[in-house]
Order: C-alpha cells, then sequence, then structure tokens
C-alpha cells in the first residue's frame, strides 16, 4: 500500500554546517555536555526493532482497513440478492456502496490525516512525546476493538448507518495515527539513520503486512465473518505489542541516553544569543520544486490507487477458481503493490539518481499516465469507459510500474529536498515536505471519487 512518510529510506548524512542569518519563530542549540558519557551498546537491537514495530504500526489502520476487501464487499452486499451465508468473493454486481467504499476511506482518511500531521508539529513542544505517542497507540487500540466487535455485529438492516461509523473511526483512527507519526518520527531523530531506516522501513513494510494478514485470513476458507475476525484480532494483537514494546523502548539505557530537547523557544534565549533561526519562507524557495514532485506523486497515486485498483477484476473471475475469485484483488491491488513501492524506495535510498530537481519534476509529471492505464483496466462496474487491458499480465506490469515509480520517486524527493538546506533547517524541510505529501493524498483521495464514478 501506500506508505504515507518523508523520512528517507537508507539516506546519506549530510555534514554542512555553514551559518545563515534566517529569521523565524524556531531556535535550535546545542545542549550536550562537554564530556558526554560514552554510548551504551543496544543490546540484542532491542531499539531497533521497536522502531521498526512503531513504523509498522503507524500506519496500521489504514493498511488494515483498505486491504480487508472481502468483508467490506460482504458488508455492504445487496441484501435482498446475497444472504448471510454469501462470502464478499463471491459477490458479482457491485452496490454503490460496494464501489464506492475504499474511496471513501481514503477521504476520511487522507484529509484529517494532512490537518493533524500540521496540528502535530504546532503542539509538540507543548505536549511531551511519550504522552502523545502513548495516547495515540491506545486510542488505536480502542478503535481497532470497536472496528472487531462491528465484525460479530449483524449490520444487514444498517448498512448506511454502518458506513457512517466506520467512516468516523477511519477518521478518528487517522487523527489518531498522524499524532502517532509525527511523534515517532520527532522521537527518532535523535538517533542515528539506522534508526531512522527502522521507522521508514517498517512503515513500507506494514502494507505487505497487512496484505499477507489478509491472504492467510482468506486462505482458511472460512466465512466473511470469521476471516475478518482473524484479521483483525491480528491487528489488535499487533497494536497491543507495540504499546507494550514502547513501554519496554523507554526503560532501556540507550533510549535515554539518546534523548534530549534540542528545540526550545526564542524567549529562552537572550538577546546576546547565537542561535540560528528559521525562515520557512525562504526554506519554501530552496525546496519548492521537490514539493512539488512530492505532491504529483501522491496526488496521482491516489487518484487511482486503492479506490480504483481494488475494483478490478481478474479475467478468469467467476469460473469457480479461487485464484481469480478470492485471492487476486488482495495480492495484486494490495500485496504486489506494496512490495513495488517498498522497493522503489529500497531503490532510491542505494541509487539516489537522478539529482536534478527539473528532472525529477518531470518523472512525477509523467506518471499522469497511470491514471487512464489502470481506468483502461478490467475495473467493475463499469458503465462510460472501455476495457482495454483486459489480461492479467498486463494489469500486474501496470500496478508493479506504479508502485515502484511511486515509491522510488517518493523517497528520492524525501533524500534530496533536506539536502537543499543548511543543517539547522532540514527539520523544517522535512516538515514541510510532509504537508506537500499530505495535500497530494488529500486531493488525490478526492479525486478517485470521480475516477470511479467516471469507469
Amino acid at each position: 500500500m501506500v506508505s504515507i512518510n518523508t523520512t528517507p529510506l537508507l539516506q546519506e548524512i549530510d555534514s554542512d554546517n555553514e551559518e545563515n542569518d534566517i529569521h523565524d519563530s524556531l531556535a535550535i542549540r546545542d545542549n550536550k555536555p562537554l564530556f558526554k558519557p560514552i554510548e551504551p551498546r543496544d543490546k540484542l537491537y532491542t531499539v531497533y526493532w521497536i522502531f521498526y514495530i512503531l513504523g509498522v504500526v503507524t500506519l496500521l489502520p489504514w493498511n488494515f482497513y483498505v486491504t480487508a476487501n472481502d468483508y467490506w464487499m460482504y458488508k455492504f452486499r445487496d441484501t435482498n440478492i446475497h444472504n448471510s451465508t454469501v462470502t464478499g468473493s463471491q459477490v458479482k454486481n457491485k452496490t454503490p456502496l460496494q464501489a464506492e467504499f475504499t474511496s471513501y476511506i481514503s477521504v476520511a482518511s487522507a484529509v484529517p490525516n494532512l490537518l493533524f500531521l500540521i496540528l502535530n508539529a504546532a503542539i509538540a513542544h507543548r505536549i511531551s512525546a511519550n504522552k502523545r505517542i502513548l495516547g495515540s497507540l491506545l486510542s488505536i487500540l480502542l478503535l481497532m476493538i470497536v472496528t472487531l466487535v462491528f465484525v460479530l455485529i449483524d449490520t444487514d438492516k444498517w448498512q448506511y448507518l454502518f458506513f457512517l461509523i466506520t467512516l468516523t473511526a477511519v477518521v478518528l483512527l487517522n487523527v489518531a495515527s498522524a499524532i502517532l507519526q509525527g511523534s515517532v518520527f520527532g522521537l527518532v531523530g535523535n538517533f542515528s539513520p539506522k534508526y531512522i531506516t527502522a521507522v521508514v522501513g517498517g512503515q513500507a513494510l506494514g502494507g505487505i503486512f497487512a496484505a499477507l494478514a489478509e491472504i492467510v485470513s482468506l486462505a482458511l476458507g472460512a466465512s466473511s465473518t470469521h476471516t475478518a475476525l482473524v484479521y483483525f484480532i491480528i491487528g489488535n494483537v499487533t497494536i497491543a505489542l507495540s504499546i507494550v514494546s514502547y513501554v519496554v523502548l523507554t526503560k532501556t539505557v540507550f533510549y535515554k541516553y539518546h534523548i534530549e530537547d534540542k528545540f526550545i523557544s526564542i524567549s529562552e534565549f537572550g538577546s546576546t544569543s547565537t542561535a540560528q533561526l528559521v525562515s520557512h519562507s525562504i526554506i519554501l524557495k530552496k525546496i519548492w520544486v521537490y514539493g512539488v514532485s512530492m505532491f504529483l506523486v501522491f496526488a496521482i497515486t491516489l487518484s487511482v490507487y486503492p479506490g480504483v485498483t481494488v475494483l478490478i477484476e481478474s479475467e478468469g473471475r467467476g469460473n469457480g477458481n479461487k485464484w481469480n475469485d478470492v485471492f487476486f484483488v488482495p495480492t495484486i491491488a494490495y500485496l504486489l503493490f506494496s512490495t513495488g513501492d517498498y522497493l522503489g524506495r529500497i531503490a532510491a535510498g542505494k541509487l539516489q539518481q537522478p539529482r536534478n530537481e527539473s528532472i525529477i519534476l518531470i518523472f512525477s509529471l509523467a506518471r499522469f499516465v497511470f491514471i487512464p492505464l489502470m481506468m483502461l483496466c478490467n475495473a467493475q462496474p463499469r458503465s462510460h469507459w472501455a476495457v482495454v487491458f483486459n489480461k492479467d499480465y498486463q494489469y500486474i506490469i501496470i500496478v508493479f510500474l506504479g508502485a515502484l515509480s511511486n515509491g522510488y520517486l517518493a523517497n528520492l524527493t524525501a533524500i534530496l529536498a533536506p539536502k537543499k538546506v543548511e543543517d539547522f533547517e532540514k527539520e523544517a524541510a522535512s516538515a514541510m515536505i510532509t504537508v506537500f505529501l499530505g495535500v497530494g493524498l488529500a486531493l488525490g483521495s478526492v479525486i478517485s471519487l470521480v475516477m470511479v464514478k467516471l469507469l
């Protein structure tokens, strides 16, 4: 699935230390003591793996909701035609709720995510990271438990109310996820790049994890409700594990050694302070091309993924083959896409080419081609566009290339943008790139509603 983050994977470290007379509202001061104790060892890589788990959980609600396609197809089926014994994969003619649900989820996820990523940056200095992380994790667990309970409730007679309840839960989950994501990245910024890579790697693998959990649940061959029950139990156990892991993290000597307050308000400095002040307008002038590229990458991707891709069916659907009827959508639309996205991020971290911002912008614009390509695949139901790419292998190639380019350009942009600014501006530059990403996600998710209508 799409990973909502801007911290680059496998990023190299710059060490520019030029001074710059810049004025704004954020000051950075080095409070390190002259003789700092020797860094302790990360025994058994405990802190590293805990950050990996936290990376997975930052996007777990999004990944688990969009990947549970069979469950949503069952919940929103036409109950006048299909009884309670049918599975989601056996439903052939989709209702409007079935066809548009994934696009609505995308909107309900992206918009609050953008708003609260910005809010988290604003309140970060007022509420401790520990309170924000534990509070958001507990909120996510509570909401996922509610989701699990609804699996066991018969909602056939009040589908539209259940639809509204589900969207409300998605909004609240993404509010908590945005706060968690911003807080975790702020926390891991105090550690070496290896630990930042752990969080980013966890985010990228979160989509693969959710897709595999869905496929394993479907492989049990049970009803849609029993399959969803197993699936969401896996999600809840993972979140509970992350809460325990975070508590363990805060108790480790290695963690305590690295956590220091580096950002303080200007008011704490006297008029003779030598603190370097950050100007967001000057930073924007330096990185706006990268920002537009990041915006385009995610706006284009979210325009068709997962809103349109989840509707694309196998050419052999309806012939009684489980691959075509049950496993095609979770394997291709989610597992393959998430894998391609992850490989793209890895490749960008290794190659870091091209470095020219204009060329990156051109490549980002060129990805517009994936919108008509996806629309011309076998997405059902449709009444406007003809199906041009009706073979499974054609769709598989398009999905993989779209995912690979998404991961590559997103991570390349995230790596190169901070290198355009001074050391003391990098944190602000990364935060601004996150805003461009969030706007792209929000706009793309809204466009996906239109794309589904245009099919």
